[in-house]
């Protein structure tokens, strides 16, 4: 692993994939892109409070079955 780090981080990196990294005698750690990572805690965030989460699963909800509508959204 040590000597090919580089490529296996490389390879985490381009497949948006988590590295799990075993150690003798010791907890395994994983390694994760720090987009997925933040991705990950803005779900946590979005999902914290029950009502939030309520009406953020209602929107999937309504998207899948086909109740969406798409907009333009353009920033000044």
């Amino acid at each position: 692993f040590r000597a090919n780090i580089a490529k296996h981080l490389d390879k985490t990196e381009a497949d948006r994939a988590e590295l799990i990294v075993t150690r003798r005698n010791r907890q395994p750690v994983v390694v994760i892109p720090l987009s997925e990572l933040e991705a990950l805690r803005e779900t946590l965030h979005l999902f914290s409070t029950p009502a939030n989460a309520g009406r953020l699963l209602a929107s999937i909800a309504e998207l899948d079955a086909g109740q969406g509508s798409e907009r333009d959204i353009r920033l000044p």
